[in-house]
């Protein structure tokens, strides 16, 4: 695999929370064949479908309020939001991308799950608490508790619409490549099925049918892929020893399979993609709106526990799955176009795992597992489509157009408009980008919340000199930039828009655009000599015994 085409695959696929069916972005999205219908796949995915419908119309019961729209109330306990946050993490590409990375790439490919999971606990531990106690509805709450509401709100909702567009429209073509690989569906139909069905669960069913479907996806997800790892270990005694060592014998890079390289090929932008993907998760209005959902502090911290300690185990389980699959599937000419080994693998390089299931497992556990493929792609969407619901409604319309003065009703609705008009423009947007090249999306999306979302919102948070000025300097300079970099790069500049060479030279924005945004936000506030810049510090303290104590802070509504 080329270094470009090695990390354009990086930058699609290890979206956690990713993170994305969209996909193992890049080359692979683009090589995915129809293959024929998978009845079984469709029967299981149509069981999970009217599963989550009875959920959905059992939660539309719940769901009175706004505060039941957009956080379930603040009644998720710890464990079930840590469930619901890792089947937000672990996507589609996680089980294909990674899967198929390990199997090409060996060590590589978990150094990497590393680098990025690392700062999950780090930035969310840091977080996760003064989100709670500060928080109400969207992370806009947060930014804007002592600076100017309307101008601090209505940046965040403008960059928060920024990466859930981005990522909706990757995610989305991405479900439609998968689902022509897996079911063997047609292209479009793919697509209005899930925009369908996340219409239908964010607009009746809410935060908690949401929620509910991300757990029971992640449930799924970790059974699918455990009995995979399980069946496939055990035909090598559950030896690890031995399983590195016949794959080392058979595969193509021999004794450097567990050796560190590829990733230093090009270390600027493996860094700027690290921290892209570090900081970006800090800053996905989906993943912030999580912290919302439970009843307080203490369950906040707690569900970043369960949520590392889940995604953790099942990069292992992919890791495993890779190695066995090197031996298992590398090794049989019937998953080889031709049956020429070490050629082209049927239906494209991200069918590693589903070839898998079916080598250890036959049709049933292959059926599985392709519908827990598609049923992460929903719970990812469904996320995504209330976060940007929330950032129109909530922000837009009620603090910024309505001044606080909306009735919960009228907002209500709004919400639901927001998210039938969401849903319609990602279908739309997803069939105009089917043939490209959708890698570039997945960094900007990651780019825009690391720049514009993260800087501000952890200095409003920890900085006591953070003014309004500076916020809008810093957010909206962070926006500029990271969608800058990105456009002139070689992922769009010259694979879209078809220029020779590209002005910037890596794919990856964060590593540029962050310190940019930092720094002017740090510049500009220590520049505002204003008397609303005093007024703004001073209310600092205030901001700082709520969110150490939640003394004031939103609690969970009784039903």
């Amino acid at each position: 695999m080329r270094k470009s085409s090695f990390l354009s695959c990086l930058a699609g696929g290890l979206l956690p929370l990713g993170f994305a069916a969209s996909a193992f972005a890049g080359d692979a999205i683009e090589a995915t064949e129809k293959q024929g219908v998978n009845l079984t796949a469709i029967g299981m995915f149509f069981v999970f479908v009217l599963m989550t419908l009875g959920i959905t119309y059992w939660a539309a019961s719940r769901t009175k309020s706004t505060a039941d729209f957009y956080t379930a109330g603040g009644g998720i306990t710890g464990w079930q939001n840590g469930l619901a946050i890792a089947g937000d993490y672990m996507s589609a590409a996680t089980l294909l991308g990674l899967t198929a990375m390990m199997y090409t790439q060996g060590v590589d490919a978990y150094i990497y799950m590393i680098a990025f999971f690392v700062g999950w606990p780090i930035i969310l531990f840091l977080m996760a608490e003064r989100l709670r106690n500060l928080g109400k509805f969207t992370f806009a709450d947060i930014t804007s508790y002592r600076l100017d509401q309307g101008k601090v709100r209505t940046m965040a909702a403008v960059s928060s619409l920024t990466v859930v567009c981005f990522y909706l429209v990757a995610q989305m073509v991405g479900a439609g490549q998968l689902i022509k690989l897996l079911f063997g569906l047609d292209y479009v139909y793919a697509l209005f099925v899930v925009g369908a069905l996340m219409m239908v669960y964010v607009t009746f069913g809410g935060m908690v049918a949401t929620t509910w479907v991300q757990i029971i996806k992640a449930c799924m997800l970790l059974i699918g892929g455990t009995t995979v790892m399980l069946l496939a270990f055990s035909q090598f005694g559950f030896s690890f020893d031995e399983l590195t060592l016949r794959a080392m014998e058979v595969h193509k890079l021999g004794g450097k399979l567990l050796a560190p390289g590829s990733l230093l090929a090009d270390p600027v932008t493996a860094i700027s993609l690290g921290l892209g993907l570090m900081f970006g998760t800090a800053g996905l209005p989906h993943i912030l709106m999580r912290f919302f959902t439970v009843t307080d502090a203490k369950e906040a911290r707690k569900s970043v526990l369960y949520a590392s300690g889940i995604v953790a185990y099942f990069f292992n389980v992919i890791a495993i799955m890779g190695l066995c699959a090197i031996l298992i599937v590398g090794t049989n000419p019937a998953f080889f176009e031709g049956g020429e080994l070490g050629g082209k693998v049927i239906g494209g390089g991200n069918m590693i795992a589903m070839h898998l299931a079916k080598a250890v497992g036959g049709n049933l556990l292959l059926g599985f597992l392709s519908a827990v493929a598609f049923a992460t792609i929903l719970a990812v969407v469904a996320g995504l489509a209330l976060a940007g619901a929330s950032a129109i409604s909530h922000d837009i319309y009620s603090r910024v157009i309505m001044k606080g003065k909306a009735s919960e009703s009228t907002e209500l609705k709004v919400s639901k408009f927001a998210t039938i008009g969401l849903g319609i423009v990602a279908v739309l947007l997803g069939i105009a980008f089917e043939k490209m090249n959708i890698a570039f999306m997945v960094a900007l999306a990651f780019g825009v919340a690391a720049s514009a979302n993260f800087p501000v919102l952890i200095l409003s948070m920890y900085w006591k000199g953070l003014t309004t000025r500076g916020a809008l300097v810093g957010g909206y300079s962070g926006l500029v930039s990271a969608v800058m970099f990105v456009v002139l790069s070689k992922s769009v500049w010259v694979d879209v828009l078809g220029n020779a060479t590209a002005i910037f030279p890596y794919t990856q924005p964060a590593l540029f655009s962050m310190p940019i945004a930092f720094l002017l936000t740090i510049i500009v506030s220590k520049l505002d000599m204003s008397a609303r810049a005093k007024r703004e510090i001073e209310a600092f303290e205030d901001q700082y015994v709520r969110a150490q104590t939640g003394v004031g802070a939103a609690t969970a509504s009784s039903h």
